[in-house]
């Protein structure tokens, strides 16, 4: 049975979320409260799946403008395990953390590590990728994982179907991801946790209808649109957010997982989205493609050889700040690790700015304008391929 919305509420002074501004075109500006700080919306997680932005201190990453970050229950239990974590004082003390935690709940992992898992209705049986173990993620072991943790917001586990995949398979996991929510929902949780659910359902519109109808009737604390950017073009993308946006409870946050690139995530507040995650801010700062306001710079190019100029003539990071393009090749191309580390540093400081620029045209009402003026200064908008990351 669905857990009622008593059990489902948080006790006053815990998680909050109130829209505070909508424009015509339908994004919105809005405060999530938490018991570790507030977070303005819309707002960007770094990925820490392991309890670590990788390359970075907790505190550069707070620098950069973000109040939340997102890890991995999967591979927290593997490594170094739950229960550890929560003999230290649970994950934010562990990782030294002061602002919220999202953890996914690990459901993704049948599709980035399929070949090691197997699904069931009781949930899902996989070998560790790393010592080969053999472990079972049912939605009550995530769910205890995710407590441990201690997290603001846990995820339910879900059935991520892989892409692309029939109608039948899409309909099985929008049904299974339904049962396990409330399964997921039975489970105690501790005062300050909020759990999201996830909808499924492909790339079809009315599986993506259905999953989203049967999950409001949960009446969970937030929604997810989880199973995109796994390889589908971006107008499919864009039309599954505009199928599922009008069907949510407008006083819950929404959330869409493991997206994306600049445009991506202009988009996506476009369509009314608040809460955003992906690797690509820091896994592109490691293989040298570096985001500015007019475009990409791929760093390794021999055309930055001898180039005094900051990546980014309009960005106030402390990497423009004070280096070059041409030693930020130098130490790409030296493998050094200190080029690793500022190129993530500036990245992540482009995605602060970029969320905080897109909050101050919502709030001033002046969205569609700042929209227009993001595409006309980008010298080119990529064309890569929207792919979803196991891990960062």
């Amino acid at each position: 049975m669905p857990q009622s919305k008593q059990q489902l509420t948080t006790p006053p002074g815990a998680n909050s979320f109130r829209v505070q501004q909508t424009t015509a075109s339908g994004a919105r500006g809005g405060l999530l409260s938490t018991s570790h700080g507030n977070i303005e919306t819309p707002a960007f997680m770094p990925v820490g799946s392991q309890g670590t932005v990788k390359g970075v201190d907790p505190s550069e990453v707070r620098d950069c403008g973000f109040q939340m970050i997102l890890a991995n229950a999967y591979h927290l239990f593997l490594r170094p395990g739950h229960k550890l974590i929560e003999s230290q004082g649970g994950l934010h003390d562990f990782m030294q953390w002061r602002g919220a935690i999202l953890t996914d709940s690990g459901g993704f992992q049948m599709v980035s590590l399929a070949d090691l898992c197997t699904i069931t209705e009781e949930g899902v049986r996989f070998r560790s990728h790393i010592n080969g173990e053999w472990h079972m993620l049912s939605p009550e072991k995530s769910m205890e994982i995710q407590v441990a943790l201690g997290s603001d917001i846990m995820m339910v586990l879900d059935h991520c179907p892989t892409f692309p995949c029939s109608f039948a398979q899409a309909q099985e996991a929008v049904k299974r991801t339904t049962r396990w929510a409330k399964r997921c929902a039975e489970v105690p949780k501790k005062t300050h946790q909020w759990m999201f659910g996830i909808i499924q359902g492909g790339i079809f519109p009315e599986l993506r209808k259905e999953s989203t109808q049967e999950l409001a009737a949960l009446d969970m604390n937030g929604y997810a649109l989880g199973g995109l950017s796994l390889g589908e073009e971006k107008p499919a993308m864009f039309e599954m957010i505009e199928t599922v946006v009008g069907l949510l409870p407008p006083d819950r946050p929404r959330y869409l997982m493991g997206v994306g690139l600049p445009e991506d995530l202009v988009e996506g507040v476009a369509r009314g989205l608040d809460l955003f995650d992906c690797v690509i801010p820091t896994r592109h700062g490691r293989t040298g493609w570096l985001f500015t306001s007019t475009g990409r710079v791929m760093i390794k190019q021999a055309r930055y050889i001898d180039d005094p100029n900051p990546i980014d003539a309009n960005c106030e990071c402390p990497v423009c700040q004070r280096f070059s393009r041409a030693y930020l090749r130098h130490l790409f191309i030296s493998r050094e690790m200190l080029g690793v580390r500022l190129n993530t540093v500036h990245n992540l400081w482009y995605y602060g700015r970029l969320m905080a620029e897109l909050r101050q045209a919502v709030r001033d009402n002046r969205f569609e304008d700042y929209r227009k003026e993001f595409y006309g200064c980008r010298e080119s908008v990529s064309k890569e391929p929207i792919s979803q990351a196991t891990v960062d």
